[in-house]
């Protein structure tokens, strides 16, 4: 229990887990940092975020829920020989009791390299598990080897409803907070609280502590908090902004990407939020000039002067009135033509790099010295003595002729010069060839030296993997997972997406779930060879008892492919699927749609069944896929979206994918194509022929067998997602 005179931020600090507040992403129930937590099987972490997100808090919460010693050092203030005093108590408990340390580093970017490469052996031998807390970016401030060794995770600045939430709490607290004392807090005094606040927890109970302790109760012995109390005692919103940092860098960064992007009002949000965090106006001028040279360039030569004046003059009349000239570059910038072709210096200088160093061709020489005795210089045609004051010449060595670098853009004045560049480009070529030069054609493809070996490997190549990989790729495009999500894979099979999903969620959790336990089994087992905090969660369960095996877990993205409309009773699963998916989650399927899958009747070889035959053949399978009893078969694009929509779903789109493949023929097809069931390819078919035209058909189609035919197949990729309002 923190003291009674500890700030209020202190003493609110939260104790468990359950009484943290943000960073769902990283701790919500099934995520990986709170289930490693719980377990208490935590690895080295590094924990990455702004002030006042709970970085410090969050490791406190860990101490108090492990069974391992919870040390902690502050970089600031601990030397080596702090780090190897840590180090050695961490190795006696471990020698003599086998109990793990747990070393909190708090701002590790702060260590210099010798207290990070004292700290980086007992880290990766197992000896400390690390939890370091940094506001800068590990990536770029801490030792490579350490944050190799650890798990990153980035909190984020907390939302008004966290600090809301905060705010209550420690109003209504009787032994940390104000639960004891009468203080009424005005809505719009909490309104003001929270916007200034800007995400950091400790500002707000700072303002609020501030507040209460100096306005006195009035004759009720009420402390009544009004707007006025509140702005006095938080005035100012804080602005991350550290001159060496990631702020700095990541707001110049959406500064410049602003302007480059033709955006008048992000652009003046960003340079805003520059001047107002302090930073250097020279700083802005000097990327301004660079920018109006990279990406204006020669749409609009006249830029680099108006950013140039613009510089010159807030030189001569500084702050404040110079932000006048800061707005104005920055909107020059942003409302004019846009072209990057300088860039094509960077590709003359990787020319110059790779090539073998080339003489000055002859005629390019200085002919002022020796020409004389070298004929330095003979040859050149001077441009002004021609019309237009061009001439169609080479200027690059015989190595390089022919190569282009500068390519115009088509906007503003480069769009009116492209096409005078183009045409003497043509005449410079056309002279090369007249003068007995070689012009090098273009390559505009790349493949095998001999096309019919590539043609074979394409026969031979396992296509239907292909295809697979190709749908799995497109599932995941329209999902956009990021690593914190957690992922539920519908009917999961063998696990096509379940181990994409894994790869790319490593933060948040996959449950790959199936009714065939057969499936179950095969999936469990190829998970068990994972580490088990790594692992997905495999659940074979009924549809109707799904929902109660992954409660309270709800999931931002859930991914299936031929779930739905093979379940049965699709929308009950789709209902099911869209209660446990998380506000503003999405929703991505890829259903096979049977009915517009390939014929048989067109594959075989013209006569190879009699005429009637194949006429009565056709007629009896385009019957089987228009049958409308058939479940399978009555699904189009507009009545699974109308299955979607009802369900709960918004913002339902859904998309044909059309795949041509050959399809290799082998026993195990045509069994499953021929099986004497009423499920059957051949099954359904029967339902329309006579018994002898379906024997024959039956001994026509297995003709097939060891043959690769082309397939036709239709999918219908659904995408959709659970709005905020949903509850």
């Amino acid at each position: 229990m923190p003291r009674p005179e500890a700030p209020l931020a202190a003493r609110m600090r939260p104790r468990t887990l359950e009484e943290y507040v943000g960073q769902e992403h990283i701790l919500a129930p099934g995520r990986l940092l709170r289930r490693a937590i719980e377990a208490d099987q935590l690895s080295s972490i590094i924990l990455h975020g702004p002030p006042g997100t709970g970085k410090t808090t969050l490791a406190r919460v860990i101490a108090g829920s492990t069974r391992a010693r919870f040390t902690a050092l502050n970089a600031v203030l601990a030397g080596v020989k702090d780090i190897r005093a840590a180090i050695a108590d961490a190795r006696a408990l471990r020698d003599s009791h086998g109990r793990r340390t747990i070393l909190f580093v708090d701002e590790v970017h702060r260590f210099n390299k010798a207290q990070q490469d004292a700290l980086l052996p007992w880290v990766e031998n197992g000896t400390v598990v690390l939890i370091g807390a940094t506001t800068e970016n590990p990536y770029f401030e801490v030792n490579k080897a350490l944050v190799s060794r650890s798990r990153v995770f980035q909190l984020k600045p907390l939302t008004d409803d966290h600090l809301r939430r905060i705010l209550d709490a420690a109003l209504h607290d009787p032994e940390r907070g104000y639960g004891t004392r009468r203080v009424e807090l005005a809505a719009e005094a909490v309104d003001h609280l929270v916007s200034v606040a800007n995400g950091d927890a400790r500002a707000v109970l700072g303002a609020l502590e501030l507040a209460v302790e100096t306005t006195p109760p009035d004759a009720d012995g009420v402390i009544r908090i009004d707007l006025a109390v509140a702005e006095e005692s938080i005035q100012r919103r804080a602005v991350l902004y550290d001159k060496e940092g990631d702020a700095h860098f990541d707001t110049i960064s959406a500064f410049i990407k602003a302007v480059r992007g033709s955006d008048p009002d992000a652009a003046l949000y960003w340079l805003a939020r520059m001047v107002y965090a302090g930073e250097d106006p020279r700083f802005i001028f000097r990327r301004l000039l660079i920018l109006a040279s990279e990406d204006v360039g020669l749409a609009d030569p006249a830029a680099i002067g108006v950013v140039e004046s613009c510089a010159a003059a807030f030189d001569r009349i500084g702050m404040p009135e110079g932000r006048f000239h800061l707005a104005q570059a920055t909107l020059y910038l942003a409302t004019t033509a846009k072209s990057n072709s300088t860039m094509a210096f960077f590709d003359a200088l990787a020319a110059v790099a790779a090539e073998r160093a080339e003489e000055v061709p002859n005629h390019l020489k200085d002919g002022n010295r020796d020409k004389e005795g070298f004929g330095h210089g003979e040859g050149y045609q001077y441009p002004h003595a021609f019309r237009d004051h061009w001439v169609a010449q080479d200027y690059l060595p015989p190595a390089l002729r022919g190569r282009v670098f500068y390519q115009p853009s088509d906007q503003g004045w480069e769009g009116e010069v492209g096409p005078r560049v183009a045409r003497r480009r043509e005449a410079q070529l056309a002279a090369m060839v007249e003068d007995g030069g070689l012009v090098p054609a273009e390559r505009l493809t790349a493949g095998p030296t001999d096309p019919r070996l590539e043609r074979w490997v394409q026969r031979t190549a396992s296509q239907v993997g292909e295809r697979l990989a190709a749908l799995r790729d497109r599932i995941f495009a329209a999902a956009d997972v990021q690593r914190h999500h957690r992922v539920l894979d519908v009917e999961a099979g063998t696990g096509l997406l379940t181990w994409e999903a894994l790869r790319r969620a490593p933060e948040g959790g996959v449950v790959a779930w199936t009714t065939d336990p057969r499936q179950g089994r095969t999936l469990q087992g190829l998970a068990e060879r994972l580490p088990e905090l790594t692992r997905p969660t495999v659940l074979v369960a009924a549809i109707d008892a799904l929902e109660t095996s992954v409660d309270p877990i709800r999931f931002e993205r859930i991914l299936g492919r031929d779930a739905i409309l093979r379940s049965g009773d699709p929308g009950a699963l789709l209902a099911i699927l869209h209660r446990l998916l998380a506000r503003d989650g999405r929703l991505v399927l890829c259903e096979g749609l049977p009915r517009r899958t390939q014929r048989l009747h067109g594959l075989l070889d013209p006569g190879a069944v009699p005429a009637e035959l194949g006429r009565a053949w056709a007629a009896a399978e385009e019957a089987v896929y228009a049958d409308p009893a058939d479940p399978l078969l009555r699904w189009d694009a507009r009545s699974l979206q109308a299955a979607v929509e009802g369900a709960g779903f918004g913002l339902v789109q859904v998309e044909e994918i059309e795949t041509k493949y050959a399809l290799h023929v082998s026993a195990g097809v045509l069994d499953r194509w021929l099986a004497d069931r009423p499920d059957s390819w051949l099954g359904r078919l029967r339902r329309h022929l006579a018994e002898p035209e379906s024997r024959a058909v039956e001994r026509a189609v297995r003709t097939l067998e060891g043959r690769r035919i082309p397939w036709n197949a239709t999918a219908l990729l659904v995408v959709a997602e659970r709005c905020s309002a949903d509850r």
